[in-house]
């Protein structure tokens, strides 16, 4: 028969057992943190600074940036970088200090540069205006771009598991969707119309707020998009997403609306509505 443990037994297990469990957490969050922080911000701030300074010598010193939302190209001249933050499982964003050219006094944008860690590298996945210039009096002031891109929204957060993602989590995953699939077009989204059967070349304008949730399903958000070669021809664009171990994932892209001439002018008209699912907004 065998004797029962004895309390400085019993007591000896417990402790080993707390310092097993201790050192495998700290592994597990030295080995994610270790692939997380592939690279330094003095790393990513330089690589910034080499790809800044290879299109503006490609352009006379200016850098040629193609605003999607204003839809135009601005002349920029480059001015420093300001700072570089780290968002833990997202990648690196760098806030870039540039001035329009020809404007006396300056005229002040701030641009974000978004990297990731890919394959031992850094890809630039977007650059997003977050400051642009506003006139006051005889001068400029900066002030954000409504809605804000999606990394500024955890600012004073760690990402950490909630019963259900927030609304900068799902923008994040749309955007990064879009990122790579816009990457292997050439700067182009294609997607094929099931109404017309076409494939429809589209270039990327902005993620809308609010985010929703249709109640136990899926996360989704409407998107606008500008057909290339079309200033004026916008589609409405909605990308659904699916929870699987843990990471949200696209599992469908939908046109909600599409473009449609009137009168000589180009109006959206609503392809499907989702309304009737009493979705909630994400917060």
């Amino acid at each position: 028969m065998t004797a029962p443990a004895t309390p400085r037994a019993l007591l000896g297990f417990s402790l080993a057992s707390t310092l097993l469990a201790a050192f495998l957490s700290f592994g597990g969050q030295a080995a994610a943190q270790e692939e997380e922080e592939v690279f330094t911000q003095k790393e990513v701030e330089t690589e910034a600074r080499r790809y800044i300074e290879e299109k503006s010598q490609a352009n006379q010193g200016v850098f040629p940036f193609p605003d999607p939302v204003a839809n135009r190209t601005i002349p920029l001249l480059f001015d420093h970088i300001r700072l570089v933050r780290t968002l833990s499982g997202y990648g690196y964003f760098a806030a870039v200090d540039f001035h329009e050219k020809g404007f006396e006094p300056p005229k002040p944008y701030e641009l974000d540069f978004w990297y990731k860690p890919r394959a031992k590298k850094l890809v630039l996945m977007d650059i997003r205006i977050h400051k642009l210039p506003q006139k006051e009096g005889e001068g400029w002031v900066l002030v954000s771009r409504l809605p804000v891109p999606w990394w500024w929204l955890p600012v004073s957060e760690h990402p950490g598991h909630t019963e259900y993602k927030r609304a900068w989590e799902v923008k994040a995953a749309i955007h990064e969707y879009l990122a790579d699939k816009i990457r292997e077009g050439g700067g182009i989204l294609r997607i094929k119309d099931e109404k017309t059967g076409q494939e429809i070349p589209l270039e990327f304008v902005e993620i809308h707020n609010p985010v929703r949730r249709i109640p136990d399903k899926d996360y989704f958000a409407c998107t606008d998009f500008r057909e290339k070669g079309e200033p004026e021809k916008f589609y409405d664009i909605d990308f659904w997403l699916a929870e699987r171990n843990g990471k949200l994932v696209v599992d469908q892209v939908k046109i909600h609306k599409a473009p449609e001439k009137e009168d000589g002018h180009w109006i959206q008209v609503e392809r499907y509505s989702f309304e009737a699912d009493k979705p909630t907004i994400v917060p």
